[in-house]
């Protein structure tokens, strides 16, 4: 036993002999001059790869390739493989550094001064936490000069953030994280995806062969950018990505930024000036020739690189290095058809360090946004802060695997909040860095343990008393989508209409939309806690009205409702869904004063326009008393009008009680669409 002890012992005192002996390999004629041509070819690549390396500035992506071939040939030179470990950092696939990097450590402990602090980045980006912050307090002492402070504080950073990611990887969210296929994904690189709040659209950028100039980026070796298109299909699937060409897309750099929830405004970034905003509308199927955005948004010293709409459509959020700001980027909100300047929005948000890709969810109130700053595990991570009672929450990182160490910006998440959409280098990628959708889940599901109960039951069979566990959450928003087609009623054809939507109890118009031009498509989103009316126009027609009541807390949900205009004609009826009375009484409530102000506008640009105003109810209760009671609310309605200066002899009123029902009584939806007040033209 003694002996073979002893021979084992041996053996590994020989194997760790070889290994800690390991040197590294030159490329020179004593070792490879049997195989001339190779070593000639060798060398060849290692000369063109030193060439982009060695660059002002470095070109690591272009030295790549010629260094991996040069590696084939002899795998085992340190020189070349800390070249290909170093360049592989400045890569997106940065996590193959670390091979690399370990070997050329092994084939020559001291290849570089800085092999520590290098290894520590490899093992960071893997995230390899404990052995990451063990390399970067070995690369401490290699700080020297009048840079070694800031050297040493740049490493500290790493530092922390590797504690960062051993807390957040140490409780993962749960989520699916899926590439969105080969419909949106390219052997060529996919960034920067924006969608429509219904997740029916998705517009990305992407350098393709197919790019408009057909020409290649000297800065990278990359074909231009472009910005594509694909829509979600009747099968849930995404359609084929189709290039926008121009005049969206030029022979220089086109990429998304931002997209309005409806899909109907897109934000570009345009490298003029240093890099600016520009804006785009979609009229009918085609998009306008972006637009430059006002100088309070874009200046010319400084780089303008992202920014969002909120759901209102009357603000921007941007992302901005001008000078006086909290850090190297910082996040800023502007009224885009104001006067006033942008506003930093404050070092609850901003830090010393960058912010980037800042995206306001359709609920009007969640923000989430990318820092290299907040508690990041490595580069930018992305955060979600809410604003309510004036302020903005603590940023919440958004966690692993979501999060990882490289850099992760441009995330967009969907008005459910159940999906979101962001862009990453990943080995199940098609190529290059691809689009993924993020599906959230909600908390973990409980164990449920076994009861029994002694209830009816003897001690020999007790009775088992099943309990279902309940199903595991969805994230969801608290925010409904409106969504549908107006038309003509009379063509059935689309119209180009203007949806406004107003809060009622405030009196106050909110937001204006437009139906798209060529299909007649439109999406408001209403973010809970509001009742909102919401009113469809277009000249020649009567407006339509629609009332949603969301109290604060409602749960994400998708309204579609297709609305058909009516042409001014005497015999039309219209219902005004935003007129409200106390209940059982006559009595007007103040949530009806933009309905009435509407129905008032009308008369008043419609001088020959005879209305009778009508009151119906549903059929609970005595006919009697429901006819009095409709044909009292009726006569509110034109004596408000009256008051405000419409001639008397131009309306009529009338109760119809429950005589003229609209839908079944049977369910309390068709009880709801009985009771109403409504107008018909009956003189023009």
């Amino acid at each position: 036993m003694q002996t073979f002890l002893r021979i084992l012992f041996l053996l590994g005192a020989m194997l760790w002999a070889i290994f800690s002996n390991a040197q590294s390999v030159e490329f020179s004629k004593d070792r490879f001059g049997s195989d001339k041509d190779g070593l000639k070819e060798a060398l060849r690549e290692i000369k063109e790869g030193d060439s982009w390396y060695d660059s002002d500035p470095p070109r690591y992506e272009q030295a790549l390739p010629h260094y991996l071939a040069a590696q084939k040939f002899n795998p085992d030179n340190a020189r070349l493989n800390l070249r290909i470990g170093n360049s592989y950092l400045h890569s997106g696939f940065k996590p193959r550094a670390l091979a690399y990097l370990q070997k050329a450590v092994q084939l020559n402990p001291d290849v570089d001064p800085y092999i520590h602090y290098y290894l520590g980045r490899g093992l960071q980006l893997n995230a390899k936490w404990a052995e990451a912050i063990a390399e970067y307090k070995a690369s401490i002492p290699a700080a020297n000069g009048k840079n070694a402070p800031a050297q040493i504080a740049a490493i500290q950073r790493k530092i922390t953030e590797c504690e960062n990611g051993r807390q957040l990887m140490a409780k993962p969210v749960r989520v699916f994280i899926d590439n969105a296929g080969p419909a949106i994904n390219s052997p060529y690189p996919e960034y920067g995806p924006v969608i429509s709040a219904d997740e029916s659209v998705i517009l990305f950028t992407s350098r393709r062969d197919n790019s408009t100039g057909q020409q290649r980026d000297p800065e990278t070796g990359g074909f231009f950018e472009d910005i594509y298109q694909s829509t979600r299909g009747a099968n849930g699937q995404w359609t084929a990505a189709r290039n926008l060409g121009a005049p969206v897309n030029t022979d220089g750099h086109d990429a998304t930024v931002g997209l309005a929830p409806d899909g109907q405004r897109m934000l570009v970034y345009s490298e003029d000036n240093g890099g600016d905003l520009e804006e785009a509308d979609l009229r009918g199927a085609a998009w306008r020739k972006p637009q430059k955005m006002g100088g309070r948004i874009n200046t010319s010293k400084y780089h303008e690189s992202s920014a969002a709409y909120t759901p209102d459509g009357r603000n921007l959020y941007f992302v901005s290095d001008k000078a006086g700001g909290i850090g190297n980027r910082d996040i800023y909100k502007i009224e885009i058809e104001g006067r006033g300047p942008a506003v930093n929005l404050g070092p609850t948000i901003n830090t010393p360090y960058g912010e980037e890709g800042v995206f306001l969810h359709p609920d009007g109130k969640t923000m989430y946004f990318s820092s290299e700053g907040h508690n990041s595990m490595g580069g930018y991570d992305i955060f979600k802060s809410v604003f309510e009672n004036g302020k903005w929450s603590t940023p919440e990182n958004l966690g692993w695997p979501i999060n990882t160490p490289d850099d992760d910006v441009f995330f967009v998440i969907s008005a459910s909040g159940r999906h979101g959409y962001y862009s990453s280098f990943r080995d199940d990628g098609l190529g290059s860095k691809d689009i993924y959708q993020i599906t959230f889940l909600g908390a973990e599901k409980q164990p449920l343990l076994s009861q029994e109960d002694q209830l009816l039951a003897s001690r020999i069979q007790p009775v088992k008393e099943t309990l279902l566990a309940p199903p595991v959450a969805i994230a969801t928003a608290q925010v409904t989508i409106l969504k549908g087609v107006v038309t003509d009623e009379a063509s059935k054809q689309p119209l180009e209409a203007t949806i406004d939507v107003v809060d009622n109890s405030r009196n106050e118009l909110i937001a204006s939309f437009r139906s798209n031009a060529q299909s007649g498509r439109y999406l408001v989103s209403l973010p809970s806690g509001v009742n909102y009316g919401i009113v469809v126009r277009q000249e020649g027609y009567l407006f339509h009205s629609e009332n949603f009541d969301l109290p604060t807390g409602a749960a994400y949900s998708e309204v579609v409702k297709d609305i058909a205009l009516k042409k001014l004609d005497v015999g039309v009826k219209v219902v005004l869904n935003n007129i409200f009375f106390d209940f059982d009484k006559a009595t007007l409530r103040k949530e009806s004063t933009a309905e009435l102000e509407r129905l008032q506008k009308l008369m008043v640009e419609t001088p020959a326009l005879r209305l009778e105003i009508s009151g119906h109810t549903d059929n609970v209760g005595k006919a009697e008393y429901n006819k009095d009671l409709s044909q009292r609310r009726a006569k509110a309605v034109v004596d408000y009008l009256v008051a405000k200066g419409i001639d008397k002899a131009r309306l009529t009123f009338a109760g119809y009680g429950d005589t003229q029902p609209v839908a079944p009584n049977t369910t309390k939806g068709g009880r709801q669409l009985n009771r109403r007040t409504e107008f018909k033209v009956t003189g023009k």
